[in-house]
């Protein structure tokens, strides 16, 4: 399509936005470290506290997440002017996209003609939804009338489109020969997207959560309360994501008014400008990453070696400080628990709950009938070889993206109403909701199957292995929703309740501060140690709905197992919450829920202490 910008950045621009993500590492540097400080203090409390419960234990399978390679013939609308033109497609296991001009270039091992990683992208397979959105990307001005052009979309109607569209990158359309073959790349692509975007949250280094957690504290600094969907993808990608936001209404307006032509062109040459700003921002934010990683390797190293010798110490200190801080944030923080967050929390945790077990539900009967169809199977042909090899078939279901789309469907189904539910509270993350009950039900299918199911055992005892799977899904699934929703609710809650206290609480922490700056760690800090006592009172109102809702019984597998425990100032510190940053949003995925990811913050307030950053330079 016609419209585009002739030269998208020039060296001038590029330089600029160079600065802008230099600025944007330099304030979120210090974050990081005071967050890497802080996560190995959890890690080495964790280590020399209770240990969870072998029967509560979860995710740990050392298989690498992946999506089952999908290839095959598509066409594209690519080139200038553009046109449909056949290619050769090929999602690889990590969630990249290549396309090639023909099949015998990829099975020669020749270079594709482009590739993309599906971080952030949105499946749309409506011509007339994709059109719809391009028109509200570049709306006429009030007023103005301009000749509309034939467009190729246009011209030329698709019988079965696949659209992936970004908020920051070009978009790319595709069309399948048919609507089977359609449905087959939706799935797969769908995959992708999700793999690629929840990398963080199933991370089990301290370095990822230590991420999370310093990304929403840069963000909360700037007066940014909330959730939202920032944190999908790696950590470059994130930061680009939180820059491009930030960076974005300046450039709609120094950019939107000059693009001439019929809006969807317009709209186009708009989504190219968008990608060239992203990808110098990315290149950049990956660049400062790589040149801060040996300074992160050292400080991590040189951490471990001040804070254990001196942990009890540590923990000490911090109880007592947090002893006398909670007498002075208890009677503001009850008081906003009562007026806002008691009267919506269980309507919240049954839907939550109602969600994440019709998703494992879906998964169990999955279960049960791969393990008819093997006993099946083993009747018509009870040949050891060829059972084998149904069992190693069965074993892959939770990377089939055909079996496993019902789970996922039902994940899908609650996010609306979910989102209507907790958008009060500025959560606006329920994609990577979705997202984190979906990666539950494939990681809760490969763990039950990888340690229940021997291909030889199940050529001669079926039925017992039958048994043993169900029972060993049942056990994991119900640690799993419990996990789950408590961290999810903490994540919605959490960064709310921290919001309303800002003006009532933080100005009581700088009389602490004296204290704590005392011990001369970087593990300790006093907004720390605050954030903590909320996280621990709201914690004790989530198990509090949770254990109405379960059961007592139901419940101590949970709490033993969890390494957020309610705050005791009582103890040299057994918040042992480790895992701060694996950002409840993936309970089920790395082993633990851990809740304490109050990650970073979207939607309710957008007051950022450097006001409408300029992308490029000014002309003056």
């Amino acid at each position: 399509m016609g419209g585009r910008p002739s030269s998208p950045l020039d060296k001038r621009r590029q330089q600029h936005l160079r600065g802008q993500v230099d600025t944007m590492l330099r304030d979120f540097l210090p974050c990081y470290r005071e967050q890497l400080a802080a996560s190995v203090l959890r890690q080495i409390s964790r280590e020399l506290g209770p240990q969870e419960p072998a029967g509560c234990q979860l995710m740990r399978s050392k298989k690498l997440p992946r999506v089952r390679e999908h290839q095959g013939p598509l066409t594209q609308l690519w080139g200038h002017p553009p046109r449909w033109q056949p290619i050769f497609c090929v999602l690889r296991g990590d969630g990249r996209l290549e396309w090639f001009s023909h099949r015998e270039e990829y099975e020669n091992g020749g270079h594709p003609l482009s590739s993309v990683a599906l971080t952030g992208y949105t499946v749309l397979t409506s011509q007339r939804e994709y059109l719809c959105l391009l028109d509200a990307l570049c709306p006429v001005p009030s007023g103005e009338h301009t000749q509309e052009e034939p467009e190729p979309l246009l011209e030329m109607p698709v019988n079965f489109p696949l659209f992936l569209q970004h908020p920051f990158r070009r978009h790319l359309c595709f069309s399948a020969a048919t609507g089977e073959a359609r449905r087959a790349w939706r799935l797969a692509l769908q995959g992708g997207i999700r793999l690629r975007g929840t990398v963080l949250q199933r991370s089990q280094a301290p370095a990822a959560r230590a991420f999370l957690d310093a990304l929403r504290l840069y963000r909360q600094r700037r007066g940014h309360f909330g959730e939202d969907d920032v944190t999908l993808g790696s950590d470059a990608e994130v930061l680009t994501g939180v820059l491009m936001r930030e960076l974005l209404p300046a450039l709609r307006a120094q950019t939107l008014p000059g693009l001439r032509g019929p809006s969807r062109n317009r709209a186009w040459a708009w989504t190219e400008l968008l990608d060239a700003v992203h990808a110098a921002v990315l290149a950049g934010a990956s660049a400062g990453l790589r040149a801060f990683q040996p300074e992160k390797d050292e400080l991590l190293a040189a951490l471990e070696k001040t804070i254990r010798p001196d942990v009890d110490q540590i923990l000490q200190l911090r109880a007592r400080v947090a002893r006398r801080l909670r007498v002075e944030v208890e009677g503001p923080l009850e008081s906003c628990l009562r007026g806002r967050v008691d009267t919506q929390l269980s309507r919240v945790t049954q839907k939550l709950l109602s969600t994440v077990e019709a998703v494992l539900s879906t998964v169990q009967t999955l279960l049960a009938q791969g393990m008819d169809r093997l006993s099946r199977h083993l009747r018509g042909s009870p040949s050891s070889t060829r059972l084998r090899k149904e069992v190693y078939s069965f074993g892959e279901m939770p990377w089939d993206s055909e079996l496993m789309h019902a789970c996922y469907r039902e994940a899908e189904r609650s996010q609306k109403r979910l989102g209507q539910l907790v958008a009060p509270f500025g959560f606006f993350g329920t994609r990577s909701l979705v997202f984190g009950a979906q990666d539950l039900a494939q990681q809760l299918a490969d763990q039950c199957l990888t340690t229940a199911l021997d291909c030889t055992q199940a050529a001669q005892q079926l039925e017992k292995v039958r048994g043993r799977v169900l029972k060993k899904f049942q056990s994991d699934s119900s640690s799993a929703r419990r996990r789950f929703v408590r961290g999810w609710l903490l994540c919605i809650f959490l960064p709310f309740v921290l919001s309303q206290l800002k003006s009532s609480c933080k100005a009581e922490l700088p009389e602490f501060e004296g204290e704590v700056l005392a011990v001369g760690s970087p593990a300790l800090t006093i907004e720390g140690i605050y954030e903590d006592i909320v996280r621990g009172v709201l914690l004790q109102r989530i198990d509090g709905e949770l254990k109405k809702a379960l059961g007592v019984s139901d419940m101590s597998c949970a709490l033993d197992g969890c390494s957020e425990a309610p705050w005791d100032p009582t103890g040299a510190d057994e918040e042992t919450e480790a895992q701060r940053g694996t950002c409840p949003r993936q309970p089920g995925s790395g082993a633990e829920v851990q809740p304490l990811c109050s990650r970073p913050p979207p939607g309710t307030s957008t007051a950022v202490s450097r006001p409408h950053l300029s992308p490029f330079p000014s002309d003056k």
